[in-house]
């Protein structure tokens, strides 16, 4: 089964909520399921953002599903936490030196041409609720899943300590993010 197909499998599956066909409708209508995941770190290769979304999907489920958890909630997170990535990158060129020949050769890479600059994790939660309602803490941890890596943070935010001490589930989908990105995916960026 291809990742198209098991992001499929499980969205369908798991996610039953008003508007969860329109929005699986309209990521077809998107480079979701052949974008990269990032430009030059993991899932830096084509289909890389849907490889890492259901990384973290499994991720979650895996190592961080708990009696008491909601299993919808832990596929809507874990397999949108990124859709801030959807018809954000474009793919181009780069001269790199071959060190075997010395010579220049083009290289092909993904570069950044963010259409709509709204920031990382909120804009997920803005695109995701164009079509299904967030609960709460489902909202939180797709607002705060990169954690100490989030712009806001580095300023010296308190939100987010706030965030992750009311909502585990947002504690839950960093871990499973840093767990798909670092040791599921080693490899998969252009330049490890």
């Amino acid at each position: 089964m291809g990742y198209q197909e098991e992001f499929c499998e499980i969205w369908t599956r798991e996610v039953h909520r008003p508007g969860a066909e329109k929005l699986l409708d309209w990521l077809f209508t998107t480079d979701f399921f052949r974008a990269p995941a990032s430009t030059k770190f993991h899932g830096a290769c084509e289909q890389g953002l849907v490889m890492h979304s259901i990384n973290v999907y499994h991720a979650l489920m895996d190592r961080f599903f708990e009696e008491g958890d909601n299993a919808e909630s832990m596929a809507i997170c874990g397999l949108l936490h990124d859709l801030c990535k959807t018809n954000y990158y474009k793919p181009g060129t780069r001269n790199v030196k071959n060190e075997v020949t010395g010579q220049w050769e083009k290289v092909p890479i993904f570069q950044v041409e963010d259409q709509f600059p709204y920031g990382h994790g909120e804009k997920s939660v803005y695109l995701i609720e164009r079509f299904i309602r967030l609960k709460p803490a489902e909202a939180v941890a797709i607002r705060w899943h990169m954690g100490g890596f989030d712009d806001a943070v580095r300023g010296g935010c308190r939100a987010i300590s706030e965030a992750f001490d009311a909502y585990p589930l947002a504690v839950k989908l960093h871990l499973a993010d840093l767990t798909a990105t670092y040791l599921m995916e080693k490899g998969t960026g252009r330049h490890n």
